[in-house]
């Protein structure tokens, strides 16, 4: 079964190919170049990266992609980590939310959380214990991630 995130990805990027397709754009791109576009729009380098993150299938390490960053988080204070320990300390004091940033990862307020047009208080984020490294792949995390799909388009930049 397709995560929802990626089904969601498939139907953004079928509109997109429709739209030129019936404008009469006899230039019209290919699906799969519809399916890279609308990847690149929420954070990853084209599809494949988003098919293996957003399915589940990315070992740590890997590029997680900016997904779960918008450049309007750029004016707020967070913790910015390489490595995952400190990070999840620094976590730990400031009860923040533990987010992947490509090979990174950043520990934000609630605040930053707002700006990916989210809400911090939703039980999903609890059930995924604020932290979404060590959540990454649950039902928790996929949802979360389909949220953060239908957050407004200017939240990713």
């Amino acid at each position: 079964m397709t995560p929802p995130a990626l089904e969601e990805l498939k139907v953004r990027a079928r509109i997109a190919r429709n739209a030129a397709v019936r404008g009469g754009d006899e230039s019209a791109p290919r699906l799969a170049d519809c399916l890279h576009e609308t990847a690149r729009q929420v954070g990853f380098q084209h599809w494949e990266h988003a098919r293996r993150v957003l399915g589940g299938l990315a070992q740590a390490g890997e590029d997680m992609g900016s997904f779960w960053h918008s450049p309007r988080c750029d004016a707020l204070l967070n913790h910015w980590f390489a490595d995952l320990t400190r990070a999840r300390l620094a976590q730990a004091e400031v009860q923040g939310f533990l987010l992947p940033y490509r090979r990174q990862f950043v520990v934000a307020r609630e605040p930053f959380i707002r700006e990916l047009g989210l809400d911090p208080a939703d039980a999903r984020w609890q059930a995924a214990g604020r932290d979404l490294v060590d959540a990454y792949g649950s039902a928790a995390w996929m949802t979360l991630c389909l949220a953060r799909l239908k957050a407004p388009g200017a939240s990713f930049g």
